[in-house]
């Protein structure tokens, strides 16, 4: 007598409105899972401060814009992340809960860790810092990204560009974050081993987490908001 197993398949990502993010449900699973992830990718970026080898590349943008405003990196990173929502407009993306909740939150949390976490004098501690911040921003990006609530600000331009131009992700995510990273680094932004790091490995990390932490859902008739 034989037996036959099937392959447990994996929840996929579906894009859904606002309204159809809230109907679709599991929501004590999904809410939480989301302020988390958001949470915890603010407390990265802080992570990549205080070990001031070098910051994700908007975060280059953020450092380089506060040398010259009264401003934390907290602050920045909420102003620019509406100033990103603004060019969604013509880009006809729609912004989902975790959208706006990510806008809000991870300026937020990154100040608040900032404000308990000293820097190391240790160089040690301090790679350890960057190492810990860029594998804690692949968790984040998966959990917030999993929570299925929808896009963050950047990450919604970057695929609006791509649907409206007909150019690849890649190529993107390419040209934006070398462009913030030169404008950053006019501002005197803070630029080293970590974004070099941090390009290289945060999509690998990411697309190795998110299966584990996507949360399955199906998608409301009938909503297109």
């Amino acid at each position: 007598m034989s037996s036959t197993t099937t392959p447990r398949l994996r929840p996929a990502l579906v894009d859904l409105g606002p309204v159809a993010q809230l109907r679709a449900g599991r929501l004590g699973r999904r809410l939480p899972q989301l302020f988390l992830g958001l949470a915890l990718y603010g407390a990265s970026l802080a992570m990549m401060v205080r070990g001031a080898l070098g910051l994700a590349p908007w975060d280059v943008l953020h450092s380089g814009f506060i040398r010259h405003v009264p401003m934390t990196i907290g602050q920045a990173v909420v102003l620019f992340s509406f100033l990103v929502l603004l060019l969604w407009i013509p880009l006809r993306e729609t912004p989902g809960i975790g959208t706006v909740a990510n806008a809000l939150i991870v300026g937020v949390a990154a100040d608040a860790t900032l404000a308990v976490l000293a820097e190391p004098d240790s160089l040690a501690l301090r790679v350890a810092l960057m190492l810990g911040g860029v594998v804690l921003n692949g968790l984040a990006t998966a959990l917030y990204i999993g929570s299925q609530f929808g896009r963050g600000p950047r990450d919604g331009l970057m695929t609006g560009l791509a649907r409206r131009t007909g150019w690849s992700l890649r190529l993107v995510r390419t040209g934006l974050e070398v462009t913030v990273v030169v404008i950053g680094l006019l501002l005197g932004g803070a630029l080293g081993v970590g974004t070099v790091l941090y390009a290289l490995a945060i999509g690998p990390l990411a697309q190795h987490m998110l299966p584990w932490c996507t949360v399955d859902v199906s998608a409301p008739r009938g909503d297109q908001g």
